[in-house]
């Protein structure tokens, strides 16, 4: 009977080793930087790409939001300048390829919805920046619903 017993507590600690170890170092892996991300865009094929720059515009938009809460208002602006130029970018691969055209569309209207509630915490004077990213955003969003689901019918 105690020889089954050590059985089983070593076949839970083969488990555990199994399963919780390797969770542990990917838990403990850094994420790549913004600019990281932002180098393999060109070595990326056009149909992969789309992920991709929308996880670089939606860390660009975590970025302002910590860029402006520390008052660096011209990086701020830069950062807003990227959420954009990479949502664009993950449309024009998207349309292009015909991938990931769906999951683009969601990711830049959740970006559009946190650029118009950041819009209200922001003074008077950087509103103007924020709804001019949000007017461009939806124009991107508008192309991929055009894209998926063009007038007239079929694609």
């Amino acid at each position: 009977m105690e020889s089954f017993r050590i059985c089983r507590i070593a076949a839970a600690g083969l488990l555990f080793a199994m399963v919780v170890a390797p969770c542990t170092t990917l838990i403990g892996r850094d994420e790549p930087t913004i600019d990281e991300l932002k180098a393999r865009v060109a070595n990326t094929s056009n149909s992969d790409r789309p992920p991709l720059c929308i996880r670089i515009s939606e860390r660009q938009l975590e970025e302002t939001q910590k860029l402006y809460a520390a008052g660096d208002i011209e990086k701020w602006k830069d950062a807003l300048v990227d959420v954009v130029a990479f949502a664009e970018l993950a449309r024009d691969s998207s349309i292009q390829s015909h991938k990931h055209e769906k999951q683009c569309e969601i990711a830049i209207r959740k970006e559009s919805r946190k650029l118009a509630d950041l819009k209200h915490t922001v003074s008077h004077d950087d509103q103007e920046q924020v709804q001019n990213t949000v007017d461009r955003l939806e124009k991107v969003r508008d192309d991929l619903l055009l894209a998926m689901f063009p007038k007239g019918g079929k694609k």
